[in-house]
């Protein structure tokens, strides 16, 4: 899969990817819409280290998504 694009596609990949790995419960907090093209290498970067990543910790996950947040528009 190219995820190196910025493309609304690609930025859906990773938001779901992200959304997924991270066990989210209430999707509706992480909708690919809520987020901005320009952010897509910061999206990006957070989704390369997560993936990078074994299991992820109560404290990770609340970090993850308290920075994806930022990110939101």
């Amino acid at each position: 899969m190219k995820l190196e694009q910025a493309t609304e596609e690609n930025l859906s990949i990773l938001i779901n990817g992200i959304a997924d790995r991270l066990n989210l419960v209430n999707r509706s907090i992480m909708q690919p819409e809520d987020y901005h093209l320009d952010n897509y290498n910061d999206i990006k970067f957070l989704y390369d280290h997560i993936e990078s990543k074994g299991q992820l910790s109560v404290s990770e996950i609340e970090a993850f998504i308290q920075e994806l947040a930022n990110f939101r528009k």
